[in-house]
């Protein structure tokens, strides 16, 4: 089972390091004038994106639940893991967003200034924090 939870941490570096990534990017995106800045970024996107966060965090699920498959009766009666499942499924629509705004960018279809993505960079710090206090600390 330690096994199997070093994997969950390793892939959830991975794929927090992806959603920590992929908004500066879109910041430096948003701020490129010049084509050929544009279409390195859609590249260096695509691939951080498909090759990197995306994997990570399947991975990342992947193990958190075979963890839980190990005693999930106690384990889903934990109020701080239910908390930390909830802060999960919003991680997931904030990855899914970010995948909606790669592809915008794709096609030139951008609307947010690099302002909005310096913002919702900021959404995966607040999360991890919350996650990490919650797993470490189960103050509930």
């Amino acid at each position: 089972m330690l096994w199997i939870k070093a994997f969950h941490i390793i892939f959830m570096v991975t794929w927090f390091s992806g959603l920590f990534y992929l908004p500066r990017l879109y910041v430096y995106h948003a701020m490129a004038k010049d084509t050929l800045s544009k279409e390195r970024f859609i590249i260096m996107e695509r691939k951080l994106f498909y090759g990197i966060t995306t994997p990570g965090g399947i991975l990342t699920i992947v193990f958190g639940l075979w963890l839980i498959y190990f005693n999930p009766h106690a384990y889903l009666h934990m109020v701080w893991l239910q908390m930390k499942l909830g802060l999960v499924v919003i991680l997931l629509f904030y990855h899914l967003y970010l995948g909606v705004l790669l592809h915008a960018f794709k096609h030139d279809h951008n609307r947010h200034s690099h302002i909005y993505y310096r913002w919702i960079n900021e959404i995966p710090t607040l999360l991890l924090i919350l996650m990490v206090v919650l797993a470490v600390v189960k103050p509930v």
